[in-house]
């Protein structure tokens, strides 16, 4: 995977110093099972850690860029960023589903273009970027990586995503 590392490092713009961070960053848990490398040898894990990392990225640039949105602004404006639609999007731009490491099953059953594992995969090298190099690296890699989103925020054009919409009817009917 030498080679293909160090293509996809140069697709998303971060060079890994432990090259290991990326490669399992890049194996889903089908992979993992079918070479018998057990729950820790997938992406899962990572995938957690990227999510809290992205959050606090994200939430830390909107708090410094927009001093004048109030907190709940600033939540749905996150909540429209990070949605599972723009990450797999984002994912997809980044080309991370055809690294991905899968299972034969995974593969047969279009695992590469799955929404969920693009979604999981980009959180998956946050986390990894974030192990690599700390917290200034993946703060950077993340602002990078949603520039457009965060500029769509600035212009005003961010759209919701449903969970927020359909919570934004729910508490307007409650209330």
């Amino acid at each position: 995977m030498n080679r293909k590392t160090e293509e996809l490092e140069e697709i998303i713009g971060y060079h890994f110093k432990n090259k290991h961070y990326l490669t399992q960053a890049l194996t889903h848990s089908s992979y993992a099972n079918e070479k018998k490398l057990g729950k820790l040898g997938s992406n899962e894990r990572l995938e957690f850690l990227g999510d809290a990392v992205l959050e606090l990225a994200s939430s830390t640039y909107l708090y410094e860029h927009f001093p004048e949105m109030p907190e709940g602004e600033l939540t749905k404006t996150r909540a429209s960023i990070v949605c599972s639609t723009t990450l797999a999007k984002l994912a997809t731009g980044l080309h991370l589903g055809d690294y991905l490491l899968l299972g034969r099953g995974e593969e047969m059953g279009g695992g590469r273009t799955r929404q969920t594992n693009l979604e999981d995969v980009f959180e998956a090298v946050i986390g990894a970027v974030y192990l690599d190099q700390g917290w200034e690296a993946a703060q950077a890699y993340v602002v990078r990586q949603l520039r457009g989103e965060f500029e769509n925020a600035e212009h005003g054009a961010i759209l919701k995503d449903y969970k927020t919409i359909l919570q934004e009817i729910v508490f307007r009917k409650e209330g």
